[in-house]
């Protein structure tokens, strides 16, 4: 195993974050885990990070937990695994920062969980999801919460009821992920969309975020109450401000972050 699970690199407003243990297809250990929740909580405050994206060495993106930590432990053992791997995903989820999943291989059970709740997702045609836990007598209640949330009721159900695999295109077509390309120009299409969100105001980015995901779970009065208030508060803010006033005098704005 490799001494570093994660790996970290910082390229102007992005800040990539690289699973790193190809000899256990990149599984999402208590080690793994614990340094992404990590990664997150160092740059929740850091201005000069404006979107995170995930990627991963090797020919997995990630094939979910480590077996090997799934066997022979105790009850008190399982918890802390679990309740690990659920703060990592609302670590993403609650971040202020918008994170991209670049998926170059496989992504299955905590895996296609992680890909699933990460804000947008790219992945190479040749990559493939599934939630196969059921095939092992271990049933992906935890990777389906973030994947019934992203994808249609019943093709999540299908995924979780038979573990089947499903393809790059097929996950673009149920809202697993946002796009489908040819493997040699993945990298690329995760770095232009990643600046085309760099281009925009963070504060507005993590204003938006927020309530984006709050508004999901509330009835729709009450979302649009909650946006109603959103937008009178992010349109007070000095960027707001400059935005429009940049666009008015057809000039390019000068975000204060």
């Amino acid at each position: 195993m490799t001494d570093k699970p994660l790996l970290r690199n910082q390229v102007g407003g992005i800040l990539y974050l690289t699973l790193n243990n190809k000899d256990r297809m990149n599984s999402l250990s208590m080690s793994l885990l614990s340094a992404l929740k990590s990664s997150f909580e160092d740059i929740k405050d850091n201005p000069t990070v404006k979107v995170v994206v995930i990627r991963s060495e090797g020919p997995a993106f990630s094939s979910g937990h480590d077996l090997n930590e799934l066997v022979n432990r105790d009850t008190e053992s399982y918890s802390r695994l679990f309740s690990a791997c659920t703060s990592v995903m609302e670590a993403i989820r609650l971040s202020p920062k918008p994170v991209i999943a670049e998926v170059q291989g496989i992504a299955t059970a905590a895996g296609c969980q992680l890909v699933a709740t990460c804000d947008l997702a790219i992945a190479a045609e040749s990559a493939l999801f599934s939630t196969p836990g059921v095939q092992i007598g271990l049933f992906c209640t935890t990777p389906g919460v973030a994947v019934s949330r992203t994808i249609h009721v019943k093709k999540a159900m299908e995924m979780l009821l038979t573990g089947g695999t499903i393809t790059a295109q097929e996950a673009v077509m149920c809202g697993l992920i946002n796009q489908a390309v040819e493997i040699d120009k993945l990298k690329n299409e995760v770095e232009l969309l990643a600046q085309k969100i760099c281009a925009a105001s963070s504060s507005t980015i993590a204003i938006g975020k927020s309530a984006f995901y709050r508004q999901r779970e509330m009835s729709i009065p009450d979302a649009y109450q909650m946006a109603e208030k959103v937008m009178v508060e992010n349109l007070l803010s000095t960027d707001a401000h400059e935005g429009i006033t940049a666009f008015l005098e057809k000039r390019k704005p000068h975000w204060t972050t």
